[in-house]
């Protein structure tokens, strides 16, 4: 049952990019577990993250439907977020959604052209910044590095 309710939890995805975990966003720190019950420890990309409510319901669903019993799902600011702690796969992942990875040279998601420019740095959310491409013209999301 330890394994199931990780992997569940693991599982759980981001709600504005959905197709990276919270694990590919390096939000997953710890989960610890004593019997049926659950312990999970998060730390929000922002702050004032707003997805961050739907995070931990969606954490708490996802652990009971594996066979937990209670779920506390803590929140730790500190250390703060950074983008070294994601995965390769979740920036590849970013990537093949449309979004550029952070890093110091965005490339254009759509034709990988290597010399975008910024054009708000706000995009569709606040850990986002919106890109668009010299090249093809098309916009985009890069996500910020912190």
């Amino acid at each position: 049952m330890v394994n199931a309710i990780r992997s569940a939890i693991e599982s759980v995805c981001d709600p504005e990019i959905p197709v990276i975990t919270i694990v590919d966003l390096g939000v997953l720190r710890d989960v610890h577990q004593v019997g049926d019950a659950v312990t999970v420890t998060i730390t929000p990309t922002y702050s004032g993250c707003p997805a961050m409510d739907t995070i931990r319901e969606d954490i708490v669903v996802a652990a009971t439907t594996a066979g937990a019993g209670s779920v506390v799902v803590n929140t730790v600011l500190s250390p703060a977020w950074t983008t070294e702690w994601m995965t390769d796969e979740g920036r590849l992942k970013l990537a093949g959604f449309g979004i550029a990875p952070p890093g110091a040279n965005p490339t254009c998601p759509q034709c990988a052209a290597s010399d975008p420019r910024t054009v708000s740095e706000f995009g569709s959310t606040a850990c986002k910044a919106l890109m668009v491409c010299s090249s093809c013209g098309e916009p985009f999301d890069r996500f910020k590095d912190l």
